[in-house]
């Protein structure tokens, strides 16, 4: 899912490890966009890839206001906000003992 942000130009990718301290998701993986319609191609991508993937996407809210789309893929949870919804919410300071996974290998440089 964060190469899925990454090919529709995802600023700031982040994944965040919740086992053992969300019992939600294994991962959120967080990202944004800087308009409306960036952030409903980030996630229109993300569904897409993983329906190809064969993974169910059990829920998706937010699409059609596009400032924090959630997308709950079970046991990944994807946070797709508008540059300043993100700002406000600020989910990594949220879950700040979470540990962030290594997206390196993953995300173009």
């Amino acid at each position: 899912m964060a190469k899925a942000a990454d090919d529709k130009r995802g600023e700031d990718i982040v994944a965040l490890k919740m086992e053992g301290i969300s019992l939600i998701a294994d991962y959120f993986l967080i990202c944004h966009g800087n308009s409306d319609k960036q952030v409903q191609a980030i996630a229109r991508e993300m569904k897409d890839q993983a329906g190809e993937k064969g993974i169910n996407v059990k829920r998706l809210e937010g699409f059609d206001e596009a400032r924090w789309v959630l997308i709950d893929m079970g046991d990944v949870v994807a946070h797709v906000f508008h540059k300043e919804e993100r700002g406000y919410y600020k989910l990594e300071k949220l879950w700040g003992d979470a540990p962030h996974e290594n997206l390196e290998n993953v995300l173009t440089p």
